[in-house]
């Protein structure tokens, strides 16, 4: 029975957290740019919210990873929820307040919490044996596919909960989220790891990094990450400069969004029968299709196909570098490795969404596309490079 297995329900419990978590995601990337318009003085700060939403993971992966080596992952998340909790409630109050600066600190906070509810991933692979460690990651990523619909839905019908102060209500239904997070991620049962208390520290973090398979993992999760962010981000805009409307972009993001979670129920038995870094090369080579089809022409069939094409490929390079990652590291280095990865991973994001809008009106779109090129060679060529590596440690 599916219960019967810690590591089944524990991916299970996961996925339905990270389900939540990135259905209040898409809710704030659908609201926040709205209520910065309505409340900021300058209207070219309106995005300015959700930016800091970035910071504020990036900020909080470091910490949150040391926090739950020492407390445990259930601890950490709960910690992650209570302060998402107080965010969404500070959002409530600064949009009837029309604070802009309150509200900014509101979103801040929002993606502080959001960094703990990253190594939701991490959590599951960590009960999971081998032979189900890919699948659990993949389970738990599988529940974003719910936050193309539900966040959005949860949007429209809560935005104007409070007429006529209108957008309040949506982070009323952020709040929810929160707490439901809280309430499930509380039936989680993850024991803490067993450290080598002569040797607490583990090796040295510059001694895991040479490892030709951490450079692999890290450079395909933070690269992967990289080209989705600054594709995705300036794909309304260049819809726009080519005349399509509201509704045309927000179909395409839908689509991407369900791209991106979707190949999550099967990805994991790929990565078990063909291995992570077939996977990850896979996921290159998707993402190079997306860059080939968004230069062939700016149709709705080339903005729909390549933005759907760039969720796939994220998804094989993110999800083969997470199972590629808990393999280079101990119990006692799982803290630092992991916190690592994802500070460099969503500082990374944080920088190609602040500068993917830039680099559109300066250069324009065709640019875009091409600067993410050289970041998938860089991948490629580590794959081969770890593919010599190993061809040369096997005989030993």
């Amino acid at each position: 029975m599916l219960f019967a297995d810690p590591a089944k329900r524990n991916a299970l419990l996961l996925a339905m957290c990270q389900a939540l978590y990135m259905s209040g995601t898409s809710l704030m990337i659908s609201t926040s740019p709205l209520v910065g318009h309505l409340l900021a003085s300058d209207k070219t700060l309106a995005t300015l919210p959700i930016a800091f939403h970035h910071v504020g993971i990036m900020c909080a992966t470091l910490p949150a990873s040391f926090i739950m080596q020492r407390l445990g992952r259930r601890n950490g998340f709960l910690i992650g929820a209570t302060i998402g909790f107080l965010g969404a409630l500070t959002a409530i109050y600064a949009v009837f307040a029309a604070d802009f600066v309150l509200f900014t600190f509101a979103i801040l906070m929002a993606g502080f919490a959001n960094g703990f509810a990253v190594f939701y991933r991490f959590a599951a692979a960590d009960t999971a044996g081998e032979a189900f460690r890919a699948k659990a990651i993949s389970w738990v990523m599988a529940g974003g596919l719910f936050a193309a619909f539900i966040g959005p839905e949860v949007a429209k019908a809560t935005v104007g909960l409070f007429s006529p102060v209108l957008y309040a209500g949506a982070y009323a239904g952020l709040a929810c989220f929160y707490a439901v997070t809280a309430v499930v991620v509380s039936q989680v049962r993850i024991p803490r790891p067993v450290v080598d208390r002569a040797a607490p520290a583990g090796r040295s973090l510059g001694e895991i990094l040479r490892q030709p398979a951490c450079v692999v993992a890290l450079l395909s999760g933070i690269f992967g990450y990289a080209t989705m962010s600054l594709v995705m981000t300036s794909t309304p805009l260049a819809m726009y400069g080519c005349g399509f409307g509201f509704t045309d972009s927000a179909t395409v993001i839908q689509l991407h969004i369900f791209a991106m979670f979707a190949p999550s129920f099967f990805t994991g038995s790929l990565i078990r029968r063909y291995g992570a870094t077939n996977i990850i090369a896979v996921g290159v080579l998707v993402n190079l299709a997306c860059v080939a089809l968004n230069l062939a022409g700016v149709a709705f069939f080339n903005f729909a196909i390549a933005l759907a094409l760039l969720g796939v490929g994220w998804n094989f390079m993110f999800i083969g570098a997470t199972t590629l990652l808990t393999t280079v590291h101990s119990p006692a280095e799982r803290a630092k490795v992991q916190g690592l990865n994802d500070f460099a991973m969503f500082a990374t994001t944080a920088t190609a969404a602040f500068s993917s809008g830039g680099l559109l009106n300066l250069l324009g779109w065709e640019t875009v596309n091409l600067a993410v090129v050289p970041l998938l060679a860089i991948v490629a060529v580590a794959l081969i490079w770890l593919h010599l590596q190993r061809r040369i440690a096997a005989p030993a």
